[in-house]
């Protein structure tokens, strides 16, 4: 499902990323940053992603998956910032993902939907770059914000009684 306008006015982003970083963060590290990245920078970045597919050769769905990139009207980008040190990577890491699922609440508190993604762009370190992301970060994940059109379609849930061991 795309999303579309109406996204969030800077206050709401504002509020959203506040919410965001009321997450888990073991030892207070913070070890994640935000990128808000709105209509313009998104275009451009696709464009240079775009010519980035052509020049390496890439496969067609390369390029086609760019469209999720322009679709909505607001994304942050969630980079996460974990290093060796004080504190488990795999628990900074963890606090990354707890906050983009906290910016997905947010979102939906203010009531937009939102998609939580990743794609080539977030595991290839040359175009990772192009969102400002250094050699020793990594992408969380791109939190696209906006409203739908159509409701929102559900997705099958796994079966919890087959994942939940309940020990006395």
């Amino acid at each position: 499902q795309d999303l579309r306008g109406p996204g969030p006015d800077e206050a709401q982003i504002a509020a959203i990323l506040k919410l965001g970083a009321r997450s888990p963060d073991h030892g207070k590290m913070t070890p994640w940053r935000f990128v808000v990245l709105g209509p313009h920078s998104r275009a451009a970045i696709a464009e240079q992603l775009a010519a980035m597919v052509q020049f390496k050769a890439l496969p067609p769905k390369y390029a086609a998956v760019l469209a999720k990139l322009t679709a909505a009207p607001v994304s942050i980008l969630v980079i996460s910032t974990a290093a060796p040190g004080l504190k488990p990577v795999w628990e900074q890491q963890l606090s990354a993902g707890a906050v983009c699922m906290n910016l997905e609440h947010a979102a939906s508190a203010f009531g937009f939907y939102s998609s939580w993604i990743t794609d080539w762009y977030s595991y290839d370190a040359e175009a990772a770059a192009i969102f400002g992301v250094t050699a020793d970060e990594a992408i969380a994940g791109f939190i696209h914000i906006g409203s739908l059109n159509e409701p929102a379609l559900e997705r099958d849930r796994p079966d919890l009684a087959k994942l939940t061991t309940i020990l006395p």
